[in-house]
């Protein structure tokens, strides 16, 4: 018997997809190309034995925020929050510690306390109405009409880039690189429109929400919407690679892939296609996972009860590297994105970390070195400690998982351009011009982040009469 619905691909977007539809009482079968169901979300031993890296994301304050995760309630999933949300070192002064609380982080600020608490703490006491907007960017909406106003006054910071608005925003250099390490994991040049919204939101989740990790690893996560969606009725396969959508038989498809696997899959309009083939892809990273004897030796011990801890010192150093990565060239003193999990979850088998810097899409060149002495930069004998590592660049990230094109893990730049078209403009992204098929990846709105807000705004879709 034939299912109402095809899920293709078990990212975040896709597992909620599929739950979804199963809860509102659809047959649902789910394909996974890989031997292993959760996209971003797959952990494994990549170095020693017994030690769980996770593949992709592990910090999950997006997954908290959701609408779509806190629509699910999900049974069997632990969040472990570390002492300190997010740390930023420096080399000759104490790192910038970013807390849940946010009057304990302004303290910390010094003369940028006020600037912090007026910008970041405002975006927080606006709680979870304005994050409800900025991951529902075309509704529906169930929040009170004051969000919409606090949606505005955010948006006026929100809108400029990020160098623009630390040197407006913040007197000290702590705060503006505070502020810089935010935005940088937006892979854009910091002096591109909408950098400073993402800074100001992801800071603001420390304090809405946290910065945690899952209990285990993120494939707890993925196992979790799996049980869930069997819980259900729901049939879920690894291993089953479709190729092209003439092989399924569902008057719903709903497909986890980016625009340029969709493309491959299938004959698609002119216009719509030619929408399509203007999709950009963003930067690649490349990424690093360690094994190690103990805690990163960091040259300022409060660094070590941080979960993420940001490289690269001033806003000046990672705004010159981002744009040496925007312009197709690598950084020799790159912007390092760290996580140390044993900072909140010792279940992971010993000291695991990991880390990534940004590098042009596809790029072939081996940074290990670069990400490695940025470490060492801020904490002397860091590589005294490691016992293994693994190296992944673009290509190694895009054969684990087709969707991480060039290396891109946001599914397409993240550009405001690309902010209002992902991948085309349209009321409703999500829905292509083929009947019944439906696309939810992180290539949708609203863009990367472990939320499965693609897929709920495309089973919302789907479900509709």
């Amino acid at each position: 018997m034939s299912p109402d619905a095809v899920v293709v691909g078990s990212g975040p977007n896709g597992l909620v997809a599929a739950v979804l539809l199963a809860r509102a009482g659809r047959g649902v079968l789910l394909l996974e190309a890989a031997d292993q169901f959760g996209g971003g979300l797959r952990s494994g031993e990549l170095t020693l034995p017994g030690r769980v890296h996770d593949l992709g994301a592990t910090v999950m304050a997006m997954t908290l925020a959701s609408p779509a995760f806190r629509e699910l309630r999900l049974q069997g999933v632990e969040f472990a929050h570390p002492p300190v949300a997010a740390a930023h070192p420096f080399d000759d002064r104490p790192a910038v510690l970013v807390h849940r609380d946010a009057r304990r982080t302004a303290e910390g600020l010094g003369r940028d306390a006020g600037a912090w608490l007026a910008t970041v703490g405002a975006a927080a006491r606006a709680g979870l109405p304005l994050v409800e907007l900025l991951l529902k960017p075309l509704g529906p909406w169930k929040v009170p009409p004051s969000a919409f106003v606090r949606a505005a006054r955010f948006g006026t910071m929100a809108a400029l880039p990020a160098t623009t608005f630390a040197r407006r925003a913040f007197s000290t250099m702590e705060g503006r690189a505070a502020i810089a390490g935010m935005a940088a994991h937006s892979m854009l040049d910091l002096r591109s429109p909408i950098t400073a919204g993402y800074g100001l939101l992801l800071a603001s989740l420390a304090h809405l929400v946290g910065w945690p990790l899952v209990r285990g690893g993120s494939q707890v996560l993925a196992d979790a919407l799996v049980a869930e969606l069997r819980s259900l009725g729901g049939e879920a396969v690894t291993g089953h690679r479709v190729h092209r959508l003439a092989e399924l038989d569902a008057p719903t498809i709903v497909l986890d892939v980016t625009p340029r696997q969709l493309m491959a899959m299938t004959d698609l309009p002119g216009g719509y296609l030619r929408r399509l083939r203007r999709f950009r892809q963003g930067p690649g990273v490349f990424k690093l996972d360690w094994a190690l004897d103990g805690p990163v030796p960091w040259r300022d011990p409060a660094v070590a009860g941080a979960g993420t801890v940001h490289l690269g010192g001033t806003l000046e150093e990672i705004a010159l590297s981002e744009a040496e990565t925007a312009a197709g060239r690598h950084s020799p003193r790159p912007y390092v994105l760290l996580v140390q999990p044993y900072a909140a979850d010792p279940s992971r088998g010993g000291h695991t970390l990991w880390a990534y810097c940004h590098v042009p899409n596809g790029s072939a060149a081996d940074m290990t070195d670069a990400v490695e002495s940025q470490i060492e930069r801020y904490a002397p004998g860091f590589r005294d400690r490691v016992l293994a590592r693994h190296a992944m660049g673009p290509a190694a990230l895009e054969a684990a998982n087709p969707n991480l094109a060039g290396g891109d893990i946001s599914g397409g730049l993240p550009s405001l351009g690309q902010f209002v078209r992902r991948p085309v403009w349209s009321p409703a992204p999500w829905r292509t011009p083929l009947p019944g098929v439906f696309l939810c990846s992180s290539s949708t709105p609203p863009g990367p982040g472990a939320h499965g807000m693609g897929g709920w705004q495309a089973a919302r879709l789907a479900l509709r009469p």
